[in-house]
């Protein structure tokens, strides 16, 4: 049960139980007062026979004694039935009353849960911005602020340097690519020089991929994408048709099977997502594999699909995946040639900066099956 449903049934209990206790002793207090009155009215009907009264007074004065005996028990009766449903009338009207309290009283707590849940979509400029009086829940508030803006600096901080790193180091790659491409177009450079061009050039493209891949990630990690009505299917039949090349030199089998699947979000950045998967489902492939790509709308969700053939991944090395350099098989290994390590990291941050979340399980035989399920498209 909810808190604010809990809240309400502790109100509700507290008020029957306090209501039983008033009805029970104003019951006690009357019933006493009216039966030491009628003992006091009574008199010893056999001392009423030792005094002669006439007409047989004493046998009516009994009646009268019983009669009102009775009335007062049945208006002690009535007493205790109009008790318990003015009790009842009441404590449903406490039961309602309860709930506004508690729907009001609880209503800064939702907009502290509304905001922790957009800062866990790296919405980290969000602010309760709470209102009203100095209480406890306003000092939560405002301690949940100023929490949120020492984690939004910090993080814009760490995005700007790794920004600023990036592009400090892009100037002296582009130079060196530059050089080396010079000298190996030189007609004068022998066969080593040439093949020493090459090797460098290729070292050189890979820290440029690095490089490029580790500013895609700061970009997309704390900042919010354009969001505007994007087909997953659109984007999945271009990467395919770019990485078809790349797919054949590998010996890989590349199928799309693409159907309609409109998600809110940034066109680039999913682009670049669905790009990393297809091109990390070739290049960990083996030659005769087959990687297979379908976009689909289930439940309402819009949803990517991306399964390939392969090496055996274990289970318990799949979620390592998605962490920055980690690479599988040669997870412990910067260098690789087959790539810087950061391409499912990209996807990983572009999935949670679009809400989508990302299930990933290993083949039987071999190779992954990775879904990318995205929140419903909702139309303006």
């Amino acid at each position: 049960m909810s808190l604010r449903t809990r809240l309400t049934m502790w109100y509700a209990i507290t008020f029957f139980a306090a209501g039983a206790v008033v009805i029970t002793a104003v019951y006690l207090v009357v019933s006493d007062r009216i039966s030491n009155n009628l003992q006091t009215l009574s008199v010893d009907r056999d001392g009423l026979k030792k005094v002669e009264m006439p007409y047989g007074s004493t046998g009516v004065v009994g009646t009268i004694l019983d009669r009102q005996a009775a009335y007062n028990d049945a208006t002690m009766d009535r007493v205790l039935a109009w008790s318990i449903a003015a009790l009842v009338a009441v404590g449903l009207i406490a039961v309602i009353a309860a709930w506004l309290i508690a729907v009001r009283g609880l209503r800064p707590i939702d907009a502290i849960t509304g905001t922790a849940r957009r800062v866990a979509d790296r919405s980290l400029h969000e602010r309760i911005n709470l209102e009203g009086p100095n209480d406890e829940i306003k000092r939560l508030a405002d301690t949940f602020d100023e929490m949120l803006a020492r984690l939004d600096r910090a993080f814009e901080g760490q995005r700007r340097f790794v920004g600023n790193a990036s592009h400090e180091l892009r100037t002296p790659l582009a130079i060196n690519r530059t050089l080396l491409e010079v000298a190996a177009a030189n007609p004068d450079a022998d066969q080593r020089l040439k093949l020493l061009a090459e090797n460098l050039l290729t070292v050189n493209a890979r820290h440029e991929r690095l490089i490029d891949g580790l500013l895609t990630l700061a970009q997309t990690e704390h900042a919010g994408p354009d969001r505007s009505p994007v087909d997953l299917a659109d984007i999945a039949a271009h990467v395919a048709d770019d990485l078809g090349g790349e797919a054949a030199e590998a010996e890989v089998g590349l199928r799309v099977e693409a159907r309609r699947a409109v998600v809110s979000g940034d066109a680039t950045l999913l682009e670049r997502l669905v790009e990393n998967l297809v091109a990390n489902a070739v290049k960990h492939n083996l030659p005769g594999g087959r990687v297979e790509v379908a976009t689909a709308v289930r439940d309402g969700r819009p949803v990517l699909t991306v399964a390939n053939t392969g090496p055996v991944v274990p289970p318990y090395e799949v979620e390592a995946l998605f962490e920055p350099f980690r690479r599988g098989q040669d997870r412990d290994r910067i260098e690789s040639s087959r790539g810087v390590g950061l391409g499912l990291s990209l996807v990983d941050s572009i999935a949670r900066v679009h809400g989508a979340v990302i299930h990933a399980r290993p083949r039987q035989g071999g190779g992954l099956d990775i879904t990318v399920e995205f929140a419903p498209h909702r139309r303006s």
